[in-house]
């Protein structure tokens, strides 16, 4: 028996009184906040028996809070640590080649599951490492721990070698921010932090110096049940009311949906649907509907579409839901009405007509059941026309004649062969706008990517973590050859591992975005073009399988034979830095 956390509202379903978690029908949906069955992640429900040391109750604890992973590099400050995992059977330790690919891991990790998983990195080099994969995870809200070593207790202070000042370093951007110092404190520490990282969608980090993790130690350790609060947020009736008569005066409405939104999905193209909205979605949350439904009209912002600018344009109400109006996505000031659980977002950029406070799970369905049936004939007609227009230039953009391969061609290639399930990672750079421009995602299929960061060899990692949880999906990275190159390590952690993780690098041998800005801007083109690597020998030398594709010719049985293959495999494909051309 086992209980399952809702990722949504923290709801707990147990197992022994409930019934059992997977014999409930797909459209069972979370009796707190609607959230649907996929949002909820498993918890042990009985408690493993803790050691007797600082570690061995610090890893017990995590792991009767629902961590089921671990990346990172044993080290010296963290032997007690390390040992107390290889102990431990219900969290599962994932070593990696670099610190940074951990913190990596872990964040979309997060962002997949709404789960943390550990990343853990020695004191001073290990514990910088962690910065720029921790970074990525705060910024994009997503749940995760950071466990650093730290020399022992009476050298602090010393210079001892690799002592740094590991709290000051981690608290401009952590939750939660602690030095496990004392025994008795290793259990309460751990929950702490876990309830922090998931409660406030940040990263919580604990430092325990060398010396604390071997002392005895008789803290017990607590189960989740009982100690996390549901967070079922909705606004009021009378603004749900307000909110719904202001939708029914529209007459050009769109509905621009974020990430927040995905726990809403089906709601939001139900709302569409009855009022006669447009749907624009944010480039994070690219997938909420399928890309193809006619109402769609493609990501807005510097990745998006012409339709959906236009749509956004010319519309006289803007339904705004779980988007964090990054500058990336270019939300106009307009007659809006925002839906979002952080109060903080909502009029973040500009006004509101009117601002809802709450889970999307739970305001949409009711927005859905006050607002008029509306017919809009000429409206849609408008709409289908700018759809089907911008989706006649994707077509011709895709020309399969033209050499090197257009990074037009090999998204519509990837489009066409990709499970309807897949889970897709991006990195950084001209792939990643390749994809949000042309990519027509299904909303059963998951994108995950750094967003606000936008930091480069993020797409590996990603791929490794979310082939670990879903082994039985198809996990795709898509990245060019200069993100690839700064995490290339990693595929021999999917070696190591048997994880059949596809990867295919846009190979233009060039940092392509960055010379695109510096022609924009007016600078001369330099220090952009990147040394040419063998990426498919790369592969093949690590132990994985690797394919080198420059005729476009065959480009489709390159990408089926590597979605066929069992374990890891990459695909280099010449394609050209040029748009357009």
């Amino acid at each position: 028996m086992a209980d399952f956390r809702c990722t949504v509202c923290n709801y707990i379903s147990h197992e022994e009184t409930d019934g059992e978690f997977d014999s409930l029908p797909d459209d069972w949906r979370c009796p707190v906040c609607n959230a649907p069955r996929t949002a909820f992640v498993r918890v042990p429900s009985t408690l493993e028996e803790g050691g007797r040391t600082v570690s061995e109750v610090f890893i017990s604890q995590l792991a009767a809070w629902g961590v089921k992973y671990v990346f990172g590099i044993p080290g010296t400050s963290t032997l007690g640590l390390v040992d107390a995992l290889r102990r431990n059977d219900e969290i599962r330790y994932i070593q990696v080649r670099h610190e940074a690919a951990a913190a990596f891991m872990a964040s979309s990790y997060g962002k997949l599951t709404g789960q943390p998983a550990v990343c853990m990195a020695v004191a001073g080099p290990g514990a910088s490492n962690l910065i720029t994969g921790l970074l990525d995870a705060a910024l994009d809200r997503a749940p995760v721990l950071a466990v650093t070593g730290q020399v022992e207790t009476y050298r602090i202070g010393t210079g001892a070698s690799q002592e740094i000042d590991q709290h000051s370093l981690f608290e401009s951007f952590s939750v939660y921010n602690m030095t496990l110092v004392s025994p008795d404190e290793a259990a309460e520490i751990a929950r702490e932090a876990v309830k922090h990282a998931i409660l406030e969608r940040g990263v919580s980090h604990v430092d325990v110096p060398r010396d604390v993790q071997t002392m005895e130690c008789t803290a017990p350790v607590k189960p989740l049940r009982g100690m996390m609060a549901e967070a079922a947020v909705t606004p009021t009736r009378n603004r749900l009311r307000a909110a719904a008569d202001l939708i029914n005066r529209a007459e050009r409405p769109v509905i621009i949906a974020g990430f927040g939104a995905l726990e809403a999905a089906d709601s939001v193209v139900e709302l569409a649907e009855r009022i006669g909205a447009a749907i624009v979605s944010t480039f994070r949350g690219k997938g909420i509907v399928d890309n193809d439904h006619p109402l769609y009209m493609g990501c807005h912002g510097s990745l998006g579409s012409a339709a959906a600018a236009e749509a956004v344009r010319k519309s006289d109400l803007l339904l705004v839901i779980g988007s964090s109006f990054s500058d990336l996505t270019r939300i106009p000031p307009a007659r809006t009405l925002q839906v979002d659980l952080d109060p903080m977002m909502i009029a973040r950029r500009h006004p509101v007509e009117q601002g809802l406070t709450g889970r999307s799970s739970l305001i949409v369905p009711e927005l859905v059941s006050m607002v008029d049936e509306k017919e809009r004939g000429s409206y849609l007609a408008e709409l289908g026309e700018l759809r089907d227009e911008w989706l006649g230039l994707l077509e011709s953009e895709a020309d399969p004649s033209l050499r090197p391969i257009r990074p037009q061609y090999i998204i519509s290639v990837l489009n066409r062969e990709l499970d309807d399930d897949t889970i897709i990672t991006l990195d950084v750079g001209e792939n990643g706008w390749w994809f949000g421009r042309n990519f027509q995602m299904k909303s059963t299929q998951r994108l995950l990517f750094s967003g606000y960061l936008g930091s480069m060899g993020f797409g590996l990692p990603a791929a490794i973590a979310a082939q670990l949880e879903f082994p039985d999906r198809q996990v795709v990275c898509i990245s060019g050859d200069g993100g690839f190159s700064m995490v290339m390590a990693e595929f021999l952690t999917a070696v190591k591992y048997g994880l059949p993780v596809r990867v295919f690098i846009m190979n233009n041998r060039n940092l392509a975005m960055i010379m695109q800005e510096q022609r924009v801007e007016g600078f001369p083109v330099w220090q952009t073009e990147l040394q040419d690597c063998d990426f498919a020998g790369f592969a093949e030398n690590c132990g994985g399988q690797g394919l080198r594709v420059d005729d476009p010719g065959e480009l489709e049985e390159s990408v089926r034979e590597a979605l066929g293959t069992d374990g890891p495999v990459l695909v280099d494909i010449e394609t050209d830095p040029r748009r357009f051309i």
